[in-house]
């Protein structure tokens, strides 16, 4: 490392802590729940959403209770978490989550991929979510 690397580096502000699915105090600032709408108009009337900043975004699944481990497996090859909801039953509960940036083209892919992800698993993909700090404005 060079001089003028180490002065930069000195230089430099902190950065913020990065940002994961359990950071505290996240907000939801666009959801789609309602397939016949497109992400782009979602994340459009978002008026919460901040698209320079990552999100933790989370889709919402019902698998068969076999599907989960199989769902698990698959998902966190793309670095995505599965967590289940308390109180699921046969038909099992989850959110499919992790930190990226959002935009309507990376939401409708991965709309489409847990969508067909949750029926070759016996499920169904209800929507998604993305949660962001949200500062006063």
């Amino acid at each position: 490392m060079s001089l003028l690397d180490r002065v930069r580096d000195l230089l430099r502000k902190p950065s913020e802590p990065p940002l994961t699915p359990d950071t505290p105090g996240l907000e939801v600032v666009a959801e789609a729940f309602d397939l016949a709408e497109a992400d782009s108009a979602v994340l459009a009337r978002s008026h919460l959403w901040d698209k320079g900043k990552p999100a933790v975004l989370g889709h919402h699944l019902t698998l068969s209770s076999v599907g989960v481990a199989e769902a698990a497996r698959i998902l966190a090859q793309d670095g995505w978490e599965l967590r289940t909801v308390p109180g699921s039953g046969e038909i099992v509960s989850v959110h499919a989550v992790r930190v990226q940036k959002v935009d309507a083209l990376h939401c409708a892919q991965e709309r489409a991929r847990m969508a067909g992800l949750a029926q070759r698993l016996g499920g169904d993909s209800r929507g998604w979510d993305a949660l962001q700090a949200v500062c006063s404005r």
